[in-house]
């Protein structure tokens, strides 16, 4: 796929979708450009920690599932 096809086909998906999930993929595509000049890099101990902890969290059951994630979306 082309890069014009794939801009024709962005351009054509992105007006289908609402406000909020337009905020997402554009804080998406932000975060793979890195344009947000206020993330700080965290070193790998701190890293690890935060990959620790939310296995806790799932373990301990503090999730959402994606059909309940979906449904919020769609409100």
């Amino acid at each position: 796929m082309n890069s014009t096809s794939i801009k024709k086909q962005f351009d054509g998906y992105l007006p289908l979708l609402t406000t909020k999930q337009q905020t997402l993929v554009l804080e998406m595509v932000k975060g793979f450009l890195n344009i947000d000049t206020d993330v700080k890099h965290i070193t790998r101990k701190q890293y690890n920690q935060e990959i620790d902890e939310a296995v806790n969290r799932v373990e301990d059951g503090n999730f959402v599932t994606h059909e309940d994630a979906m449904k919020e979306l769609s409100k």
